[in-house]
């Protein structure tokens, strides 16, 4: 295992308790022994995809249970060949020289030089190389432990007993079926736990969503009760900073509780929840109004009052579509807000929506942002119109009492179709959005998802 036994030891004992580093022990033990496994048999644990939150969830497992190396091993896989930019490469170098704790790492290590030259220009550094020494390409601000890096997929997953699925919604179907490849002589079924945030939209039979854990057991053929989702109101690099936070972990029973139990740290609270698909959706949804609120913040000069005007109408917005997608929305309000504020807050969409108001992004430069990674809430735009803009779902519309698809109540979602996918408006169009006189009362939009019979589970893929 890659680093210093004493440093990864330090760091977790640095209140001077060993019987916290005796409980991280006794939570590793408990779960070798649900998954059956025997001594001399470590517990495979492997992060796929190098994202922040990928990379910190990674890091947060190696930080806690990487000393106890005879009985689990924590790896990450991310793609050969990425490289990193001479800009970056001396962003890094100031970031490693402000931090005395990683320079003297570094030296120790002998892997210092390497950052002066490509810092010279004399080197070009590549992602996964940077992350063995625990840097992430979209987080180098941040510098993690280091992490055991495999850039083969075969050799990180084939024997894996939990995979985390670390990789953009984009990704996940096209990498999971090459997974599957490896997993055909498999006689165990693992665990997969996704973090990712996004969804497609299918059309046939009927309308409904495709989310990432749903790509994953269709790809692999691993049932869905092997398969959990975790999010939650949080910033990856907040999070391996120890700022207090909190997520939920959602899925079947048998493995939710334990792993929440698993995962729970003293700054990193781990709750569970039996609802999968509505959790994983509503994770995506914030993204798209994350963009929208960061467009809002850079065209008024980060005006508290636009903002809280923008809040209203998105928020009434999400918990209209909420009720389309949810028997009882009301349980997700709490969760569903908190992870959309934070996500307005510091999140990498609303930081996407004020670049792209500001002209210092363009939508011809993709959805992949250096030093970023992928922006969700692009693809989760052109999802939700998509799916909300069908006929056969249609809603009684309050002015006219006349059928109209759902996306007609939602004028935020459909400026920023206009702005992001079709680029036939520009970003102004989101204040024009905020400022159209014939908009109801956004409690109108409520009140309409309330009094009527709106939930879809046809939606949501099921009967």
């Amino acid at each position: 295992m890659v680093g210093s036994i004493d440093t990864l030891h330090h760091s977790l004992c640095s209140n001077g308790s060993i019987h916290n580093c005796n409980g991280l022990e006794e939570k590793l033990d408990e779960l070798r022994r649900l998954l059956g496994k025997t001594d001399g048999d470590p517990l495979r644990i492997v992060s796929v995809g190098a994202g922040a939150w990928g990379s910190v969830f990674a890091a947060l497992l190696q930080d806690s249970f990487g000393q106890f190396r005879e009985k689990v091993q924590i790896r990450i896989w991310r793609r050969p060949g990425k490289t990193v930019d001479r800009a970056t490469a001396e962003h890094l170098f100031e970031v490693i020289n402000s931090r005395e704790d990683v320079l003297r790492r570094l030296i120790r290590r002998c892997a210092y030089l390497k950052y002066v030259e490509a810092r010279l220009g004399d080197r070009t550094l590549f992602a996964d190389e940077i992350l063995k020494d625990g840097f992430c390409l979209n987080m180098i601000d941040t510098p993690l432990c280091p992490l055991k890096v495999v850039t083969n997929l075969q050799e990180a997953v084939w024997d894996a007993d939990i995979v985390v699925n670390g990789l953009p919604s984009t990704e996940t179907r096209e990498v999971f079926e090459e997974i599957s490849n490896y997993w055909k002589e498999r006689i165990t079924v693992p665990i997969i736990i996704s973090l990712s945030k996004g969804i497609e939209a299918a059309l046939e039979p009927v309308p409904h969503i495709i989310t990432p854990t749903q790509m994953i057991n269709r790809a692999t053929g691993v049932p869905i009760d092997n398969i959990l989702y975790l999010g939650g109101p949080n910033i990856a690099s907040e999070i391996y900073n120890k700022e207090y936070a909190n997520a939920r972990i959602c899925g079947a029973e048998k493995w939710r509780k334990p792993l929440a139990k698993f995962l729970r740290q003293p700054h990193f609270i781990v709750w569970d929840n039996s609802d999968l698909v509505t959790h994983e959706v509503m994770g995506g949804l914030k993204n798209v109004y994350a963009i929208g609120a960061g467009m809002v913040a850079a065209l008024t000069n980060e005006s508290a009052t636009s903002k809280s005007v923008y809040f209203a109408h998105c928020t009434s917005e999400m918990i209209f579509i909420t009720h389309l997608l949810a028997e009882e929305p009301e349980k997700l309000a709490g969760p569903l807000l908190a992870d959309t504020y934070v996500t307005l807050l510091k999140g990498r969409n609303a930081w996407y929506g004020q670049m792209l108001a500001k002209g210092e992004l363009s939508r011809d430069m993709g959805d992949s942002i250096s030093g970023k990674g992928m922006i969700q809430g692009v693809s989760a735009v052109g999802a939700f119109y998509e799916l909300l803009s069908q006929s056969s779902l249609s809603v009684l519309h309050p002015e006219g009492n006349k059928p109209v698809a759902p996306v007609e109540l939602c004028p935020i979602l459909k400026t920023l179709y206009k702005i992001l996918i079709t680029r036939e408006k520009s970003s102004q169009a989101i204040l024009q959005a905020l400022r159209d006189e014939t908009l109801n009362d956004p409690r109108d939009r409520i009140e309409i998802a309330q009094s009527h019979a709106f939930y879809r589970p046809s939606l949501l893929g099921q009967p």
